[in-house]
Parts: C-alpha cells; sequence; structure tokens
C-alpha cells in the first residue's frame, strides 16, 4: 500500500538533518565475545498514530515510541545499527516539534557521548547498517565517515529518488557519497561467522531488513527495524499504514516470525520502550 500524500508530508516535515565530521579513529580494545550494546537515541511521541495501522486501531490515538540504536561489538570489529535521531536535537532540551505538529522529538543523550562511555568515537566503527532510511534511523549517519556503509540497493534508491520515499531524507546520509559502500541485494553476513546476520524483510519500505545476532550467553536474538512498532503489532499483525507494500510486509512477517521460532529468539521490537529497558542499561552489554 502505498503512503498518503498527507502522511508522507508529516513524516519528511520531521526530518533533522545533522552532518557532522566524524573524529580521528584510536586503538579500541578488543573484545573476545559478541556483545550487543543497546542505546536510546531519542524518543518521539506522536499524537495521532493512524499512520502505524491501516486497519483503523490508532485512528486519533496518541503513541510514544523510542528510536533505539545498536553497537555490536565482534572480535573482527564493531556494527552499528541504525543511529536514530540526530544528536543536533539535544541542544533543545523541551524537544521540538515537527511533522504539523503531530511528532514531537527529543534527544536526552547523544550518540557520541554514548559511545564515549565504552571508550569510542564514530571513527571506530567498522560498518554501519540500517534496517531501513526512514529519517529517525539515519540521524547521526553522517557520523560515520570512516565506516564501511552496508546499503540495502532497493532502500538505498528509494532514498535517492526524486522525490525521494515517505520519511526518508538523503542528507542524512549523504556522507555515503564519500564512503566505502557494500550494496547488499540480500542477506548479509557481516563478519563472516554467521554470528551477525542482516537478514531482507521488505515492505515497511522497498529494502527494509533485520538483524539476527548469535550471542554466546543470551542465544539468538533479533532486532527488528520497524517491521512491527508496536506489541499489539505484532500479535495482531498489523500492517502500517505508511508501509510500501502490503504483501511484502504479511511475506516478511512470516518469514522472520518463523525464523524467531526455529531459533528460539529473543525479539526486540526497536521502537518500543519496554523492550529497550528490558535490555541491559548501556553501558552493559547482552552477551
Amino acid at each position: 500500500m502505498k503512503t498518503t500524500t498527507k502522511l508522507r508530508a508529516a513524516f519528511v516535515g520531521a526530518v533533522v538533518a545533522c552532518a557532522v565530521h566524524a573524529p580521528s579513529a584510536h586503538a579500541v580494545e578488543p573484545v573476545a565475545e559478541l556483545r550487543l550494546y543497546a542505546m536510546d537515541c531519542g524518543r518521539v511521541h506522536v499524537k495521532d498514530g493512524a499512520m502505524f495501522s491501516d486497519t483503523g486501531e490508532y485512528d486519533g490515538k496518541p503513541l510514544d515510541v523510542v528510536s533505539s540504536c545498536y553497537l555490536i561489538r565482534h572480535p573482527k570489529g564493531a556494527l552499528m545499527w541504525d543511529t536514530g535521531l540526530s544528536d543536533e536535537l539535544a541542544k533543545s532540551p523541551a524537544g521540538v516539534d515537527a511533522g504539523g505538529g503531530n511528532f514531537h522529538l527529543s534527544v536526552k543523550r547523544t550518540l557520541v557521548e554514548q559511545l564515549a562511555q565504552v571508550g569510542m568515537t564514530p571513527a571506530d566503527v567498522t560498518f554501519i547498517g540500517f534496517s531501513h532510511l526512514h529519517f529517525d534511523h539515519t540521524g547521526n549517519a553522517n557520523l560515520f565517515t570512516q565506516s564501511t556503509w552496508l546499503m540495502n540497493k532497493a532502500e538505498l534508491d528509494a532514498a535517492l529518488s526524486d522525490p525521494p520515499s515517505g520519511g526518508m531524507d538523503p542528507s542524512t546520509i549523504s556522507a555515503h557519497k564519500n564512503a566505502k559502500v557494500e550494496l547488499l541485494y540480500g542477506d548479509r553476513d557481516v563478519f563472516g561467522d554467521g554470528s551477525v546476520r542482516i537478514l531482507l524483510a521488505p515492505g515497511h519500505t522497498p529494502g527494509h531488513q533485520v538483524l539476527l545476532l548469535h550471542l554466546a550467553k543470551a542465544g539468538a536474538v533479533v532486532l527488528s527495524g520497524d517491521l512491527y512498532h508496536t506489541q499489539e503489532n505484532r500479535t495482531e499483525h498489523r500492517v502500517p499504514l505508511i508501509n510500501t507494500s502490503r504483501a511484502d510486509t504479511l511475506a516478511s512477517f512470516d518469514r522472520v516470525e518463523k525464523i524467531v521460532k526455529n531459533q528460539k529468539a529473543r525479539f526486540v521490537i526497536q521502537h518500543v520502550p519496554e523492550d529497550l529497558a528490558a535490555l541491559p542499561r548501556f553501558p552493559d552489554y547482552l552477551k
């Protein structure tokens, strides 16, 4: 299903871009095992959540979601999965209204500050990957000028189209033009040992993806991207009005849920505050 013109305009109007140069890399002590760090990279209060279901359950109802982002540390390097809302928003402690007043965006602690807590800068991150390229997942992407960008080809095409696909602002990913880019056309084994895999799950956007991790103690964990935005959307298989394809969305629901069942995986809905809170509080980590 195509996004309505009104909702597309609201999403694009909510974009706050940030183009910042990354600091120089320095020696970071390697890790012996896979670690998952979960970060709070901003909050969004939605006045009218109608866009989150095409069957009307959220019409006129408010929703509060978190823009979470994740640092995955591996013996061979690090992956940043999604980059949240722009750190620039931290300069407005009360937050800012956007999208014609339907969104209130806020950032309490910047991504850069959080990375510093584990002795890292954006320049120390080997790979940057995205569940998709909506503005609330790419706000700090331009910090990662020295990382290898793992970008789904269909998703990148949507962001660079004229006009860009709804909710995408190409200025938030402009640094990819001068960075090393690896285009993805399907699944990707990030470190080559099966422990960190990007899985294609289109529907929300043309090249939407989820992340599957295999941790030594915690076992399998799936980071949802925007496969679902709420717990109810998962249990009821609700399809957001803003998704680019209803059929692809339902097929991705089916694929990912079968993987979750077969791998006995923990499923983290990235926009649900309770799912973020249930993970170790940064800078602690899951292993």
